[in-house]
Protein backbone atom coordinates (compact mmCIF):
# COMPACT_ATOMS: atom_id res chain seq x y z
CA UNK A 1 0.00 0.00 0.00
CA UNK A 2 1.82 3.06 -1.35
CA UNK A 3 0.94 5.40 1.35
CA UNK A 4 0.88 3.52 4.40
CA UNK A 5 0.77 6.51 7.30
CA UNK A 6 -2.72 7.21 6.57
CA UNK A 7 -3.75 3.41 6.12
CA UNK A 8 -2.19 2.58 9.54
CA UNK A 9 -4.06 5.63 10.97
CA UNK A 10 -7.70 4.23 9.80
CA UNK A 11 -7.02 0.94 10.71
CA UNK A 12 -5.95 1.72 14.44
CA UNK A 13 -9.08 4.55 14.65
CA UNK A 14 -11.60 1.73 12.62
CA UNK A 15 -10.21 -0.87 15.24
CA UNK A 16 -11.27 1.48 17.99
CA UNK A 17 -14.88 1.81 17.06
CA UNK A 18 -14.48 4.48 14.00
CA UNK A 19 -17.16 3.58 11.61
CA UNK A 20 -16.48 6.83 8.91
CA UNK A 21 -12.94 5.47 9.18
CA UNK A 22 -13.48 2.15 8.28
CA UNK A 23 -15.63 3.12 5.78
CA UNK A 24 -12.88 5.44 4.06
CA UNK A 25 -10.39 1.92 5.11
CA UNK A 26 -12.28 0.25 2.64
CA UNK A 27 -12.24 2.40 -0.03
CA UNK A 28 -8.41 3.20 0.17
CA UNK A 29 -7.61 -0.20 0.37
CA UNK A 30 -9.63 -2.18 -2.00
CA UNK A 31 -7.70 -1.84 -5.53
CA UNK A 32 -4.23 -3.09 -3.19
CA UNK A 33 -6.85 -5.92 -1.62
CA UNK A 34 -8.23 -6.82 -5.56
CA UNK A 35 -3.92 -6.75 -6.95
CA UNK A 36 -3.81 -8.94 -3.56
CA UNK A 37 -6.20 -11.67 -3.92
CA UNK A 38 -5.02 -11.70 -7.93
CA UNK A 39 -1.74 -12.92 -6.90
CA UNK A 40 -3.49 -16.37 -5.80
CA UNK A 41 -6.33 -16.20 -8.14
CA UNK A 42 -6.05 -16.56 -11.35
CA UNK A 43 -9.14 -15.23 -13.05
CA UNK A 44 -9.78 -11.62 -12.14
CA UNK A 45 -13.66 -12.33 -11.58
CA UNK A 46 -12.97 -14.93 -8.78
CA UNK A 47 -10.15 -12.66 -7.50
CA UNK A 48 -12.81 -9.39 -7.15
CA UNK A 49 -14.85 -11.89 -5.21
CA UNK A 50 -12.25 -13.33 -2.67
CA UNK A 51 -11.46 -9.61 -2.58
CA UNK A 52 -15.30 -8.58 -1.86
CA UNK A 53 -14.63 -11.62 1.39
CA UNK A 54 -11.81 -9.53 2.29
CA UNK A 55 -13.25 -6.34 2.55
CA UNK A 56 -16.36 -8.13 4.73
CA UNK A 57 -14.12 -10.21 6.70
CA UNK A 58 -12.00 -6.81 7.76
CA UNK A 59 -15.05 -4.86 7.94
CA UNK A 60 -16.52 -7.67 10.67
CA UNK A 61 -13.13 -7.99 12.45
CA UNK A 62 -11.30 -5.26 12.64
CA UNK A 63 -12.16 -4.61 16.13
CA UNK A 64 -9.38 -7.73 16.46
CA UNK A 65 -6.52 -5.59 15.05
CA UNK A 66 -4.65 -4.75 17.98
CA UNK A 67 -1.50 -2.55 15.87
CA UNK A 68 1.04 -5.51 17.01
CA UNK A 69 1.99 -5.61 13.82
CA UNK A 70 1.31 -3.03 10.75
CA UNK A 71 -2.21 -3.43 9.32
CA UNK A 72 -0.68 -4.43 6.15
CA UNK A 73 0.75 -7.28 7.93
CA UNK A 74 -2.82 -8.44 9.34
CA UNK A 75 -4.05 -7.57 5.82
CA UNK A 76 -1.61 -10.20 4.05
CA UNK A 77 -3.37 -12.69 6.36
CA UNK A 78 -6.82 -12.10 5.46
CA UNK A 79 -6.11 -12.27 2.01
CA UNK A 80 -4.39 -15.01 2.00
CA UNK A 81 -6.93 -17.07 3.86
CA UNK A 82 -10.24 -15.73 2.37
CA UNK A 83 -8.19 -16.48 -1.23
CA UNK A 84 -7.45 -19.65 -0.52
CA UNK A 85 -10.52 -20.56 0.66
CA UNK A 86 -12.29 -19.19 -2.95
CA UNK A 87 -9.99 -21.12 -4.16
CA UNK A 88 -11.23 -24.14 -1.94
CA UNK A 89 -14.69 -23.04 -3.03
CA UNK A 90 -14.22 -23.05 -6.80
CA UNK A 91 -12.45 -26.49 -6.50
CA UNK A 92 -15.41 -28.16 -4.50
CA UNK A 93 -18.48 -26.86 -7.05
CA UNK A 94 -16.50 -27.80 -9.74
CA UNK A 95 -16.18 -31.35 -8.82
CA UNK A 96 -19.92 -31.34 -7.32
CA UNK A 97 -20.93 -29.91 -10.83
CA UNK A 98 -18.62 -30.42 -13.43
CA UNK A 99 -19.62 -27.61 -16.59
CA UNK A 100 -19.57 -28.98 -19.94
CA UNK A 101 -16.72 -27.39 -21.80
CA UNK A 102 -18.21 -25.89 -25.23
CA UNK A 103 -15.62 -25.84 -27.98
CA UNK A 104 -15.89 -22.08 -28.60
CA UNK A 105 -15.31 -21.80 -24.56
CA UNK A 106 -12.10 -24.17 -24.68
CA UNK A 107 -8.95 -22.63 -23.12
CA UNK A 108 -6.28 -22.56 -26.12
CA UNK A 109 -3.07 -23.49 -24.36
CA UNK A 110 -1.32 -21.40 -26.39
CA UNK A 111 -2.56 -18.15 -25.73
CA UNK A 112 -3.67 -19.64 -22.04
CA UNK A 113 -1.51 -17.58 -19.58
CA UNK A 114 1.07 -19.40 -17.75
CA UNK A 115 1.40 -17.46 -15.04
CA UNK A 116 -2.55 -18.12 -14.46
CA UNK A 117 -1.68 -21.73 -14.82
CA UNK A 118 1.40 -21.93 -12.40
CA UNK A 119 -0.79 -19.98 -9.68
CA UNK A 120 -3.23 -23.12 -10.01
CA UNK A 121 -0.29 -24.93 -9.56
CA UNK A 122 0.60 -23.11 -6.55
CA UNK A 123 -2.87 -23.19 -4.89
CA UNK A 124 -3.40 -26.85 -5.67
CA UNK A 125 0.39 -27.94 -3.56
CA UNK A 126 -0.49 -25.22 -0.75
CA UNK A 127 -3.55 -27.54 -0.74
CA UNK A 128 -1.31 -30.63 -0.61
CA UNK A 129 1.35 -29.17 1.99
CA UNK A 130 -1.58 -28.06 4.33
CA UNK A 131 -2.77 -31.52 4.57
CA UNK A 132 0.18 -33.10 4.98
CA UNK A 133 2.58 -30.52 7.20
CA UNK A 134 0.55 -27.30 8.14
CA UNK A 135 2.40 -25.93 10.02
CA UNK A 136 4.66 -25.43 6.36
CA UNK A 137 2.02 -23.28 4.78
CA UNK A 138 2.19 -19.69 6.53
CA UNK A 139 5.92 -19.68 6.34
CA UNK A 140 5.71 -20.24 2.33
CA UNK A 141 2.56 -18.33 1.84
CA UNK A 142 3.86 -15.42 3.98
CA UNK A 143 7.17 -14.78 2.11
CA UNK A 144 7.11 -16.23 -1.44
CA UNK A 145 3.44 -15.45 -2.05
CA UNK A 146 2.48 -12.40 0.38
CA UNK A 147 6.41 -11.00 -0.24
CA UNK A 148 6.42 -10.05 3.46
CA UNK A 149 10.51 -9.95 4.38
CA UNK A 150 11.50 -12.06 6.60
CA UNK A 151 10.80 -10.90 10.00
CA UNK A 152 7.89 -9.27 9.36
CA UNK A 153 6.99 -13.30 8.22
CA UNK A 154 8.33 -14.48 10.99
CA UNK A 155 6.63 -12.36 13.50
CA UNK A 156 3.09 -12.74 11.73
CA UNK A 157 3.42 -16.35 11.67
CA UNK A 158 4.34 -16.34 15.47
CA UNK A 159 7.57 -18.26 15.41
CA UNK A 160 11.13 -16.92 15.87
CA UNK A 161 13.29 -15.62 12.85
CA UNK A 162 15.23 -19.00 13.04
CA UNK A 163 12.59 -21.61 12.91
CA UNK A 164 10.65 -19.83 10.28
CA UNK A 165 14.07 -20.06 7.40
CA UNK A 166 13.50 -23.45 8.40
CA UNK A 167 10.29 -24.13 8.04
CA UNK A 168 10.61 -21.85 4.70
CA UNK A 169 13.12 -23.85 3.67
CA UNK A 170 11.29 -27.60 3.95
CA UNK A 171 8.32 -25.96 2.77
CA UNK A 172 10.06 -25.35 -0.77
CA UNK A 173 11.57 -28.09 -0.54
CA UNK A 174 8.30 -30.21 -0.29
CA UNK A 175 6.58 -28.08 -2.85
CA UNK A 176 9.26 -28.07 -5.45
CA UNK A 177 8.78 -31.36 -7.09
CA UNK A 178 4.88 -30.74 -7.21
CA UNK A 179 5.28 -27.82 -8.98
CA UNK A 180 7.81 -29.14 -11.66
CA UNK A 181 5.20 -32.60 -11.58
CA UNK A 182 2.51 -30.06 -12.82
CA UNK A 183 4.34 -28.51 -15.50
Amino acid sequence: MRDAAPTEDLARRAAAGDGGALEELLQVIRPEVVRRCGRFLPCREDAEEAAQDVLVQIARRITTFEGRSRFGTWLHTVVANCSRQKYRELKRRAAEQPAVIEPARYADPRTTSVIAGSRVDLLEALDRLEREHPQLVAPLVYRDVCQLDYAEAAERAGVPLGTFKSRLHEARRRVRPWLTDAS
